[in-house]
């Protein structure tokens, strides 16, 4: 009796694969719509503008695969650029910033991580008053107005290239090399989705579950933090609300990346999918000169379809 080779079908591709085709597919549109789209210019300002919300969804999706989320982000990401032109402005201050920045991220993420696992009190809630503290504290340091340069070395490392590749892409790649490689070769990865997918088993096998839980809030604290310096550097004007909305922007893009919300499932690769789809989705509805009123609705529209589709294939 022979067995015949399995077909590669459609439903199996779009079950394996189907935000990149998505992707594929968006980007293919907004080519359509505007061929100035894939101009060497707008590619890489699309890039640019990845690199901070990539760098953001890699330490959500960590949350989220243990039943969390971080709505602290963006507002961890406003401090750190408040703290980055709190300095002389100057290259050398560079080393002092950086670390006071992961400090100040990785102490939000334990705040946020002893909430959820000692005190039991919500995700939810628990990031919503981080989120709360810090806007509060950026306002008493700056008294509503932030002043100061970022340093060059900042502008550079947001907005400069080399061969054409952006430098804060180049860095955005390279925290998704380490923790996809922390999430998909190590123990601590297993850890990860083995707590996520239930915390109760976890326990019992000799996980402790409440440190890898605070581990994860600690690593979304830490990379918000990295992402405040590159968009600051990106957009070259700090006030208190850079990184507005990305709190959002990150739980969208890694759920429809396939990060699930229950926990214990998902990818760095398709966190990153889903990024890339908000930033071309963004991008193409400004070039084909959508009022702003429509882009915010096709946008809606178009993360309820793309979330749709990969539920239909995941089940």
């Amino acid at each position: 009796m022979t067995r015949s080779a399995p077909s590669f079908t459609f439903l199996a591709a779009a079950k394996s694969y189907g935000i990149f085709i998505f992707l594929v597919l968006a980007i293919a549109a907004a080519t359509i719509a505007s061929p100035a789209f894939i101009s060497g210019a707008n590619v890489s300002n699309m890039l640019m503008q990845l690199a901070p919300l990539g760098i953001v969804v890699i330490g959500q999706a960590f949350v989220i695969l243990v039943r969390g989320l971080d709505l602290s982000v963006a507002s961890v990401m406003a401090t750190a650029a408040v703290i980055a032109t709190s300095f002389n402005g100057q290259n050398g201050d560079a080393p002092m910033i950086v670390a006071a920045c992961v400090l100040m991220g990785a102490a939000t993420g334990l705040a946020n991580g002893l909430l959820v696992t000692k005190r039991n009190v919500s995700p939810f809630l628990a990031t919503l008053a981080t989120m709360i503290v810090l806007q509060g504290l950026r306002f008493a340091w700056t008294q509503g107005a932030p002043s100061g340069n970022v340093p060059p070395v900042f502008r550079a490392l947001g907005a400069g290239t080399v061969w054409g590749i952006p430098y804060n892409l180049i860095v955005m790649l390279t925290v998704a090399a380490v923790f996809a490689v922390l999430l998909h070769r190590a123990a601590f990865g297993r850890r990860v989705y083995i707590t996520g997918g239930n915390p109760i088993a976890a326990r019992l096998v000799g996980i402790s579950a409440d440190r890898i839980i605070i581990l994860c809030y600690v690593i979304c604290g830490i990379l918000a933090a990295v992402a405040g310096l590159a968009l600051s550097g990106f957009v070259g004007v700090v006030d208190n609300f850079v990184g507005k909305g990305f709190e959002l922007d990150s739980i969208v893009a890694a759920v429809m990346g396939g990060v699930a919300l229950s926990g214990g499932r998902g990818s760095v690769l398709g966190a990153l999918a889903g990024a890339a789809i908000l930033v071309v989705l963004s991008n193409a509805v400004v070039m084909v000169g959508m009022p702003v009123q429509l882009q915010i609705i096709v946008k809606g529209v178009v993360i309820i379809v793309a979330a749709s589709l990969y539920v239909r294939t995941v089940r």
